[in-house]
């Protein structure tokens, strides 16, 4: 939400530094990382399950949808499945299950799957080329083949499409938004002034409507 706003202190005395792709992809990985589990800071057990969308979009089903995501694609994709069974990726699991946690379900063991996905992904990342061939299972046949800078690319554009996601859905919980904790990444105002800002808007759309 918003538009980003990367700090700009001393950038032109900033220099040049050696061209690395890797670590570019890695850093946007991570940072899409944080912003989804910081999401979760501060709520109830309640709250961080509640399904707040037609669809049941909730945040700790988010994260573990996202903690499978990356062991499927940087795991079985090139051939380092992750040493814990994952009930949910079973071929007989029920539908939607891995986007929703069960009340035995709990915060830590959740979270704490995803920072070990992290690990086994960033282990991937570290011990193959950019250019190291794998093959996406679930995928069309014809798509299939890939390569580590394609898978990369795939699951920051995921990850970040889901931390949007937990985005909205925890400033329907209690207005709480932003990019990171450091980061709002929001236009300055107090309430009063979003809350004319949202009723102008609403009026604008009302007049479109209305022609």
């Amino acid at each position: 939400m918003g538009r980003n706003r990367e700090p700009r202190a001393g950038w032109h005395n900033a220099r040049m530094t050696a061209w690395d792709p890797k670590s570019d992809l890695r850093r946007y990985l991570q940072i899409a990382r944080d912003a989804l589990l910081w999401k979760l800071d501060g709520l109830s057990e309640y709250d961080i399950r509640r399904p707040l969308t037609p669809t049941g979009t909730n945040l700790l089903g988010l994260v573990k949808h996202v903690a499978g995501v990356e062991l499927g694609y940087f795991g079985d994709s090139f051939g380092r499945p992750f040493a814990e069974p994952l009930p949910w990726t079973a071929d007989d699991a029920e539908l939607n299950v891995d986007m929703w946690a069960t009340a035995d379900e709990t915060r830590e063991e959740i979270v704490g799957l995803y920072h070990r996905a992290w690990a086994h992904s960033d282990a991937t990342i570290d011990a193959l080329a950019l250019d190291a061939t794998g093959q996406v299972a679930w995928w069309p046949e014809e798509r299939r083949q890939v390569r580590l800078h394609q898978i990369l690319i795939h699951v920051i554009a995921e990850t970040n499409r889901h931390a949007g996601h937990a985005d909205i859905v925890r400033e329907l919980i209690d207005g709480t938004v932003g990019l990171r904790q450091d980061n709002g990444n929001m236009s300055p105002g107090d309430q009063a002034w979003w809350e004319g800002y949202r009723s102008r808007l609403e009026q604008v759309a009302r007049e479109a409507g209305q022609r």
